[in-house]
Protein backbone atom coordinates (compact mmCIF):
# COMPACT_ATOMS: atom_id res chain seq x y z
CA UNK A 1 0.00 0.00 0.00
CA UNK A 2 1.48 3.10 -0.86
CA UNK A 3 1.98 6.18 1.65
CA UNK A 4 -0.47 8.11 -0.26
CA UNK A 5 -3.12 5.56 0.47
CA UNK A 6 -2.15 5.10 4.45
CA UNK A 7 -2.91 8.82 4.76
CA UNK A 8 -6.27 8.61 2.99
CA UNK A 9 -7.48 5.85 5.40
CA UNK A 10 -5.75 7.28 8.27
CA UNK A 11 -7.98 10.79 7.57
CA UNK A 12 -10.87 8.83 7.73
CA UNK A 13 -12.28 8.72 11.63
CA UNK A 14 -13.16 5.53 12.38
CA UNK A 15 -16.44 4.55 13.77
CA UNK A 16 -17.22 2.88 17.28
CA UNK A 17 -19.14 -0.23 17.83
CA UNK A 18 -22.27 1.67 18.95
CA UNK A 19 -22.04 4.36 16.49
CA UNK A 20 -21.69 1.34 13.70
CA UNK A 21 -24.44 -0.50 15.35
CA UNK A 22 -26.72 2.44 15.33
CA UNK A 23 -25.72 3.18 11.50
CA UNK A 24 -26.70 -0.25 10.72
CA UNK A 25 -29.69 -0.56 11.94
CA UNK A 26 -30.64 2.96 10.22
CA UNK A 27 -29.70 1.49 7.19
CA UNK A 28 -32.54 -1.42 7.47
CA UNK A 29 -34.93 1.07 8.58
CA UNK A 30 -34.51 2.98 5.81
CA UNK A 31 -34.43 -0.20 3.35
CA UNK A 32 -37.71 -1.61 4.77
CA UNK A 33 -39.20 1.87 5.00
CA UNK A 34 -38.12 2.28 1.10
CA UNK A 35 -39.90 -1.79 0.65
CA UNK A 36 -42.75 -0.86 2.58
CA UNK A 37 -43.38 2.21 0.31
CA UNK A 38 -43.23 -0.02 -2.50
CA UNK A 39 -45.49 -2.71 -1.69
CA UNK A 40 -48.42 -0.19 -0.80
CA UNK A 41 -47.68 1.92 -4.10
CA UNK A 42 -47.79 -1.53 -6.06
CA UNK A 43 -51.38 -2.96 -4.34
CA UNK A 44 -52.99 0.76 -4.15
CA UNK A 45 -52.49 0.95 -7.79
CA UNK A 46 -51.28 -2.06 -9.63
CA UNK A 47 -52.43 -5.47 -7.74
CA UNK A 48 -55.02 -5.81 -5.36
CA UNK A 49 -55.65 -8.88 -2.66
CA UNK A 50 -59.76 -9.52 -3.14
CA UNK A 51 -61.35 -11.89 -1.39
CA UNK A 52 -64.07 -14.82 -3.00
CA UNK A 53 -67.27 -14.90 -1.35
CA UNK A 54 -69.45 -17.30 -1.60
CA UNK A 55 -69.92 -20.24 -4.15
CA UNK A 56 -70.83 -19.15 -7.70
CA UNK A 57 -67.38 -19.60 -9.32
CA UNK A 58 -67.30 -23.25 -8.19
CA UNK A 59 -64.91 -25.25 -9.08
CA UNK A 60 -62.98 -22.42 -10.05
CA UNK A 61 -62.58 -20.48 -7.05
CA UNK A 62 -63.73 -21.53 -3.49
CA UNK A 63 -65.29 -19.39 -0.75
CA UNK A 64 -62.56 -17.78 1.41
CA UNK A 65 -59.60 -17.79 -1.64
CA UNK A 66 -57.33 -14.64 -1.73
CA UNK A 67 -56.69 -13.68 -5.42
CA UNK A 68 -54.67 -11.39 -7.13
CA UNK A 69 -56.60 -8.71 -9.61
CA UNK A 70 -55.12 -6.32 -11.65
CA UNK A 71 -56.68 -3.95 -14.44
CA UNK A 72 -53.27 -2.87 -15.51
CA UNK A 73 -53.59 -2.19 -19.02
CA UNK A 74 -56.54 -4.77 -19.13
CA UNK A 75 -58.95 -4.76 -21.84
CA UNK A 76 -61.67 -7.74 -21.07
CA UNK A 77 -61.47 -10.84 -23.04
CA UNK A 78 -63.81 -13.39 -23.04
CA UNK A 79 -62.69 -16.45 -20.95
CA UNK A 80 -61.65 -14.08 -18.56
CA UNK A 81 -62.38 -14.28 -14.55
CA UNK A 82 -63.24 -10.58 -13.33
CA UNK A 83 -63.94 -8.84 -10.50
CA UNK A 84 -66.18 -5.77 -10.91
CA UNK A 85 -68.16 -3.24 -8.53
CA UNK A 86 -72.28 -3.50 -9.51
CA UNK A 87 -73.50 -0.68 -6.83
CA UNK A 88 -77.06 -1.43 -7.63
CA UNK A 89 -76.92 -4.94 -6.61
CA UNK A 90 -74.06 -4.95 -3.81
CA UNK A 91 -72.58 -1.62 -2.79
CA UNK A 92 -70.30 -3.39 -0.15
CA UNK A 93 -68.58 -5.97 -2.18
CA UNK A 94 -67.04 -6.80 -5.24
CA UNK A 95 -68.25 -9.49 -7.81
CA UNK A 96 -65.93 -12.11 -9.14
CA UNK A 97 -67.41 -13.86 -12.82
CA UNK A 98 -66.23 -15.66 -15.50
CA UNK A 99 -66.57 -13.29 -18.51
CA UNK A 100 -68.42 -14.99 -21.80
CA UNK A 101 -69.19 -12.40 -24.37
CA UNK A 102 -67.93 -8.55 -25.31
CA UNK A 103 -69.14 -5.80 -26.92
CA UNK A 104 -70.80 -6.75 -30.02
CA UNK A 105 -71.31 -10.32 -29.70
CA UNK A 106 -74.33 -11.99 -29.64
CA UNK A 107 -75.00 -14.37 -26.43
CA UNK A 108 -78.08 -17.07 -26.24
CA UNK A 109 -78.56 -20.26 -23.79
CA UNK A 110 -80.34 -22.96 -24.49
CA UNK A 111 -81.73 -24.09 -21.15
CA UNK A 112 -83.09 -27.32 -22.10
CA UNK A 113 -79.29 -28.15 -23.42
CA UNK A 114 -77.55 -26.37 -20.71
CA UNK A 115 -75.41 -24.93 -23.56
CA UNK A 116 -74.12 -21.29 -24.07
CA UNK A 117 -73.62 -19.84 -27.56
CA UNK A 118 -71.60 -16.88 -28.55
CA UNK A 119 -72.34 -15.25 -32.25
CA UNK A 120 -74.30 -18.74 -32.76
CA UNK A 121 -71.78 -20.94 -31.53
CA UNK A 122 -71.23 -23.47 -28.65
CA UNK A 123 -68.65 -22.54 -26.51
CA UNK A 124 -66.49 -24.78 -24.47
CA UNK A 125 -66.89 -24.61 -21.02
CA UNK A 126 -64.59 -27.63 -19.28
CA UNK A 127 -64.29 -24.70 -16.30
CA UNK A 128 -68.13 -25.05 -15.28
CA UNK A 129 -69.36 -27.38 -12.13
CA UNK A 130 -72.62 -27.99 -14.64
CA UNK A 131 -74.66 -27.08 -17.42
CA UNK A 132 -76.58 -23.90 -17.25
CA UNK A 133 -80.46 -24.46 -16.62
CA UNK A 134 -80.90 -21.71 -14.45
CA UNK A 135 -82.73 -18.86 -16.08
CA UNK A 136 -82.91 -16.18 -14.02
CA UNK A 137 -84.33 -13.02 -16.05
CA UNK A 138 -82.26 -14.14 -19.32
CA UNK A 139 -84.21 -13.38 -22.37
CA UNK A 140 -82.39 -14.18 -25.79
CA UNK A 141 -80.48 -13.92 -27.72
CA UNK A 142 -79.18 -10.72 -26.57
CA UNK A 143 -75.72 -8.70 -27.94
CA UNK A 144 -73.45 -6.98 -26.17
CA UNK A 145 -74.05 -2.93 -25.80
CA UNK A 146 -70.71 -1.38 -26.68
CA UNK A 147 -68.01 -0.52 -23.63
CA UNK A 148 -70.02 -3.72 -21.97
CA UNK A 149 -69.07 -7.87 -21.15
CA UNK A 150 -71.57 -10.16 -20.18
CA UNK A 151 -70.40 -12.34 -17.06
CA UNK A 152 -71.53 -15.51 -15.45
CA UNK A 153 -70.54 -17.46 -12.80
CA UNK A 154 -69.19 -20.89 -13.15
CA UNK A 155 -71.18 -22.19 -10.86
CA UNK A 156 -73.82 -21.41 -13.36
CA UNK A 157 -77.46 -22.38 -11.52
CA UNK A 158 -76.16 -21.11 -7.88
CA UNK A 159 -74.78 -17.83 -9.53
CA UNK A 160 -76.25 -14.38 -9.93
CA UNK A 161 -74.95 -12.89 -13.10
CA UNK A 162 -75.48 -10.87 -16.46
CA UNK A 163 -78.63 -13.05 -16.36
CA UNK A 164 -80.15 -11.35 -13.53
CA UNK A 165 -81.79 -7.87 -14.33
CA UNK A 166 -80.04 -6.53 -11.39
CA UNK A 167 -76.28 -7.19 -12.77
CA UNK A 168 -77.24 -7.20 -16.56
CA UNK A 169 -74.49 -6.47 -18.76
CA UNK A 170 -71.37 -4.87 -17.00
CA UNK A 171 -69.89 -1.88 -17.93
CA UNK A 172 -66.28 -2.21 -18.82
CA UNK A 173 -65.24 0.88 -17.09
CA UNK A 174 -66.62 -1.21 -13.25
CA UNK A 175 -64.01 -4.17 -13.48
CA UNK A 176 -61.25 -3.27 -11.29
CA UNK A 177 -59.39 -5.96 -13.12
CA UNK A 178 -59.03 -9.53 -14.05
CA UNK A 179 -58.19 -12.33 -11.45
CA UNK A 180 -54.44 -13.79 -12.03
CA UNK A 181 -53.55 -15.96 -8.90
CA UNK A 182 -55.06 -17.48 -6.12
CA UNK A 183 -52.40 -16.89 -2.84
CA UNK A 184 -54.30 -18.19 -0.24
CA UNK A 185 -55.01 -21.19 1.23
CA UNK A 186 -51.06 -21.52 0.68
CA UNK A 187 -52.24 -25.42 0.06
CA UNK A 188 -54.25 -24.30 -3.18
CA UNK A 189 -52.02 -21.63 -4.61
CA UNK A 190 -52.84 -21.70 -8.43
CA UNK A 191 -53.10 -19.45 -11.65
CA UNK A 192 -56.75 -18.96 -12.30
CA UNK A 193 -57.81 -20.49 -15.43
Amino acid sequence: MSRHSKKQTQALPELSFGERSRKEIYDWIHCLSIALIICVVIFAFFIRLIDVRGTSMNPTLNNGDKMLVSGLFYSPKAGDVVVFKKDEYDPERALVKRVIATEGQVINIDFDEGIVYVDGEPIVEDYILEPTTNKLDFIGPQTVPDGCVFVMGDNRNASTDSRKKEIGMVDSRLILGRAYFVIYPLNQVRVIQ
